[in-house]
């Protein structure tokens, strides 16, 4: 059986791939032009609108899985949340990763308050109205400034995102470290052991 994953980030494709044990295809992977606009208001609402926009595009009835995830800091309200892959975006022009991270950390400033979290909503959608959702999040802090940023590893806010438990960032972790501690690892891992007891 294989399953589609309504993105076109290959960072995330690997990531859950890792986590199942059955094939993981993307839209890309069959020519499938895919970027749906992330109306929700809620990680879980963006997640199940990308899951039934990609199932709109499949000509068989396979699973599909979708994500919607992001950076929640408490000192900026929970910015940028919903927003994160779009965070400093200006009339369409995406910024890298490496700047966003130096805005975030240019807004956030000095201010004390640096705790945060990733959180992940995932949704295996069978059918339009048969689905499942699981939210899951990791806790952290901001580091205190570009120099404190560290790792290689990973993607997006990873490398200023520090687990204070393990003293390292996100971008630290090995591949099965991030699997196993993540936000969309164990959301996959939820996820995964639906699948697993599902007759679909």
């Amino acid at each position: 059986m294989n399953i589609w994953f309504a993105t076109n980030n290959a960072h995330k494709k690997e990531e859950l791939q890792a986590i199942f044990n059955i094939g993981v295809k993307i839209p890309s992977d069959a020519g499938i032009d895919f970027d749906p606009d992330e109306t929700g208001l809620t990680f879980s609402e963006n997640a199940l609108h990308k899951a039934r926009e990609l199932r709109k595009l499949l000509k068989k009835d396979e699973p599909v899985l979708a994500d919607d995830s992001g950076l929640c800091v408490d000192g900026l309200d929970g910015r940028p949340g919903i927003y994160s892959a779009r965070y400093g975006s200006n009339g369409g022009n995406n910024l890298t990763s490496a700047q966003r991270n130096s805005l975030l950390l240019e807004e956030l400033g000095a201010n004390p308050k640096r705790s945060a979290r990733f959180v992940c909503a995932m949704v295996l959608l069978l059918a339009d109205d048969r689905f499942y959702l699981v939210q899951e999040t990791i806790e952290g802090e901001i580091v205190k400034s570009c120099e404190f940023s560290r790792g290689e590893g990973g993607f997006g806010y990873d490398p200023i995102f520090l687990i204070p438990r393990l003293g390292r960032t996100m971008a630290e972790l090995s591949s099965e470290e991030k699997n196993r501690l993540s936000h969309r690892g164990k959301a996959g891992k939820a996820i995964a052991e639906i699948l697993r007891n599902l007759e679909i």
